[in-house]
């Protein structure tokens, strides 16, 4: 499994606006210039995220974006589905009924099926609190998935 810079840049993104959150809704512009992401690439990741409810937005002057919900109620696995689509390893485990035609004879699936459990639990067990915390934790300027 290879993570798009889509994905990548969507959870510096949403990292940003939860160590942000206590200034209210943040302008694009100043998450562009701290993560060093063009406002234009932002602007599309923006579009999936805010479809996917996980951001909300105001115009105007005080206008910007902040996280719908707070950092711990966000996880990995769900950010990336929403920016990757399925974190599968293979595609016959895409859906929630395989129907690949080997299915009854694959000697693989169960090694395949496997894995996909393992990253999705691992996925899904990391909030972007706890990216914040470990980050902290740290004691580092700076953060880079």
């Amino acid at each position: 499994m290879k993570v798009s810079t889509k994905a990548r840049y969507a959870l510096r993104f949403l990292l940003d606006l939860a160590e942000h959150r206590d200034e209210g809704f943040i302008p694009l512009k100043d998450v562009a210039a701290r993560q060093n992401i063009s406002k234009q690439y932002l602007e599309q990741i923006v579009a999936l995220l805010h479809s996917a409810n996980v951001l909300r937005s105001n115009r105007g002057k005080q206008g910007g974006y902040l996280l719908a919900k707070d950092p711990d109620r966000f996880t990995v696995g769900q950010i990336l589905r929403i920016t990757e689509g399925s974190l599968a390893p293979i595609a016959c485990l895409d859906e929630d009924i395989n129907v690949c035609e080997r299915v009854e004879h694959c000697k693989t699936l169960p090694m395949w099926t496997g894995l996909d459990k393992v990253i999705t639990e691992y996925l899904d067990g990391i909030t972007l609190q706890d990216m914040l915390d470990q980050y902290q934790e740290r004691g580092a300027d700076s953060y880079v998935i």
